[in-house]
Parts: structure tokens; sequence; C-alpha cells
């Protein structure tokens, strides 16, 4: 089981690669678009591409959970390759802008294919382990994003250098996905038995949705995404285009990809750090104390990021002192994401049979933070451009605060038992 760990995890990163390049290439697409036959695009659009890619995993991550759970992880984790080679495809070949909002669509289905099924994988592995528990969840959560991070990095260059061709090499990255997972990963133990056992209907997963414990976890972890959706969704194409709206600040110059590319790097660099120290805490920790340090490390990351944005130039070491601080904020604010993610696979142990329903509301938390922070991201960016994304960012971190408390004193609540009145009557 610990080598089909570890292809599970490869093909995260695969996946996750793909979707990566595409964000960066789309984003240097729709910058340009008008230079390949295509209309003039502003942040609004860009936002609302992100929002129905998340739309679209909020959607589907449930159903493909519940299939998960009946027809087993592993064939389900076959789906989203697929889906994302279709939609890389049809991205090379248009410059339409509903039929690229369509591919944002299909590129959701990978993720919501994906992800549940995985993590139900995952959850079913590491039953009963806490510290492999806490250093899977920590790795998928790496392989994540640093699969995202290096996909956009490479993005930037490839789009350079190539243009809209280079989504059709994506494609072919898709597929070494697929062959990953088809031939590196076997079925976790006890998989046959669970897919063959009693399962929660679509009736009684909405009904579980709607539970104090579910509920006790979804604000926080969805303003948290919320908060770094804000950035996702944004970053590159403001950072790519610039504005002389704004000649005050100095991130809205318009960089090269080069300089992007550095400071990408630089990114990815100190959040995996931080993925990788919080991931090994798990026993040293409670959840709730890590997810509140990465909280309390976002804000700090934000004051320090308005520093840099206005006194960098003028005021050289100041802006180096506050770059510093950004970082250290940066370190601490990685901690948050795997122990959400340790939280919900705690609550998987309640519901044995169910685990790609239950790690399915990891997609459910994620999207619904993703599509927020799309949407207030863009229009944040129109409104004061990079001031705008951190003002923003502040008030979902501070969001983000408020339930914390609660679901630290209820936090040994969450994965309490095998099974409770609602798992009892899930049988379909």
């Amino acid at each position: 089981m610990e080598r089909s760990i570890k292809f599970v995890l490869l093909g995260t990163f695969t996946l996750r690669f793909s979707t990566g390049l595409t964000g960066s290439m789309l984003a240097f697409y729709l910058a340009h678009l008008h230079e390949h036959g295509g209309p003039e695009v502003d942040g609004a659009v860009v936002g609302l591409y992100a929002a129905l890619f998340y739309l679209a995993e909020l959607v589907l991550s449930p159903l493909f959970g519940i299939l998960s759970d009946r027809i087993g992880h592993h064939r389900v984790m076959l789906y989203g390759p697929v889906f994302g080679a279709v939609a890389v495809l049809l991205t090379a070949v248009t410059t339409n802008l509903v039929l690229l909002g369509g591919t944002r669509i299909l590129e959701g289905a990978s993720g919501a294919a994906s992800v549940p099924s995985i993590l139900g994988f995952i959850a079913m592995a590491t039953a009963g382990d806490e510290v492999i528990r806490g250093k899977t969840s920590a790795r998928f959560e790496a392989a994540t994003l640093a699969g995202l991070g290096a996909g956009a990095i490479v993005g930037v260059k490839l789009f350079e250098i190539v243009g809209p061709p280079a989504f059709f090499f994506n494609a072919a990255l898709y597929g070494v996905s697929f062959l990953i997972y088809k031939f590196g990963v076997s079925d976790p133990g006890g998989d046959k038995e669970a897919a063959s056992g009693s399962h929660m209907r679509v009736s009684r997963y909405l009904d579980l949705i709607r539970t104090s414990h579910v509920w006790l976890l979804a604000p926080t972890w969805i303003a948290v995404n919320a908060a770094i959706g804000v950035w996702l969704s944004q970053s590159v194409f403001q950072l790519a285009k610039g504005n002389p709206k704004f000649p005050e600040q100095l991130l809205m110059g318009g960089f090269t990809a080069n300089q992007i590319t550095v400071g990408a790097l630089v990114i990815a660099g100190v959040f995996g750090a931080g993925l990788i120290y919080w991931g090994n805490r798990f026993k040293t920790y409670r959840r709730t104390t890590i997810i509140g340090y990465g909280v309390i490390g976002g804000a700090v990351l934000v004051v320090a990021g308005i520093v840099v944005n206005h006194l960098a130039l003028s005021l050289p070491i100041i802006g180096l002192i506050a770059g510093l601080f950004a970082a250290g904020g940066l370190f601490l604010l990685a901690g948050a994401t795997p122990a959400a993610l340790g939280l919900l696979a705690d609550m998987s142990e309640r519901f044995p049979s169910d685990r790609g329903a239950i790690m399915g509301l990891y997609s459910v938390f994620l999207a619904l933070g993703q599509i927020i922070g799309a949407l207030i991201g863009g229009v944040a960016a129109d409104w004061l451009g990079i001031d705008g994304m951190f003002i923003a960012t502040l008030v979902l971190l501070g969001i983000a605060l408020v339930p914390l408390a609660q679901l630290r004193a209820q936090e040994h609540q969450l994965g309490q038992g095998p099974g409770d009145a609602l798992a009892g009557g899930s049988a379909s």
C-alpha cells in the first residue's frame, strides 16, 4: 500500500501540474487574446472563468465521491485526466469566450473526479495511523500545490515560447497522469468490501453536509480558500498585464515572464517548506492550532505585501524587511490546508464505507472558497489593483477567525466513533 500511496501522490503532482500549466498559459492567452484574433479581456472575465472552474468542481465532486465509494476509488481517479485532456485540446483551437468558458467547466470536472477519489483512497489507506495520516495529508497538499505552482511557472515560459500549441503538450501530460494511476496504483485494503457494502444515498449526503460536525469546519476553511483564491485567480494576469491607473503600486507595473517565474519559485519554496514542517506536527499541535497560526500568518503576509507594494522602491531596506515578514507569514499560512484536510479525514472515520463522499467535501469547501475568492478578486483588482486584492484577502482572513474558536472547542467530536444515527440509516 505504501507503493500505491507514493504513486497516488505522484499522479496528484502531475495532474495538478497540468492544471497549473493550463491556468498560467490561459492567463497569458487571455491577457493577449486580441493578438490571436479574440476580443479584449478584463479582470472580471478572468475571475468569472476561475469561478466556472470551481463551480463545476463544487457541483460534481459530491457525485464523483459517491460514485467512487460504489465502484472503487482507483477506478474513478482515472476519469480526471481524461476530462483535463479534452479541456486543453479545445482551449488550443479557439478564441471564443463562450467555448473557453466551457473548457473551464471541463477542467473543473477533472478535479471533481480526481480529488474525492484520491482523498477517499488516502483516508482508507491511513485509517488508524495519525502520524502517517498527517504526513500523507501534508504530502497531498504539497503535491497539489507544488504541481500547481510548478505548472504555473513552466506555463508562463512555455506559452511565451510556443504560444497556443503549448496546450497540445499539456494534453500529453494529462495522459501521463492517467498511466500513473492506471499502472502504479492498486486497490487499497478493504476497498472492495467497502464498495460492496451499504452506502448513503444522495439525499442522506445532503443531510450530512447540513450536520453540525460539517459546519464546524466549513466556514473557516471556505474563508481561507477564498483568501487564497483571490490570488490564484488574478495574480499572474495582473502582474503580467500591469495597469497604468495605479502608478504608485510597484506590483502593477507589468512584469516579464522571467520576473514572474522567479517570484513564483520563491513563493513555492517558502510555501512548500511550510507544508512539510506543519505536516509533521500533527501529533504536537492540534489541527485548529495550526489553522489559527495559518490565518495569523496570512494577515502578516498581507500587511507586509502592502508595504512592499508602496515602499520597496523608495525605501528598499523597509521593503526588504517587509519581504522577510511576508515570507514568514506565508510559511505559517501553509499549515492551514493540511490541518483542515486532516480534520476532514478524521471525520471520515465515522463513515468507513463512504470515505469518498466525505472527502468530496474537500472539493466542496475548496470550490466554494475559490469561487468567492475569484469573484471578489476580479472586482477588487479592477477597483484598487493589487492593493484591492490585499484588502480583500485581509477581510476574508478576518472572517475565517470568527468560527475557529467554536471549531476548536468541539474539535474532538469530529472523528468520534464509526457511524452515528446518520450513517446507520444511510443504506441504499
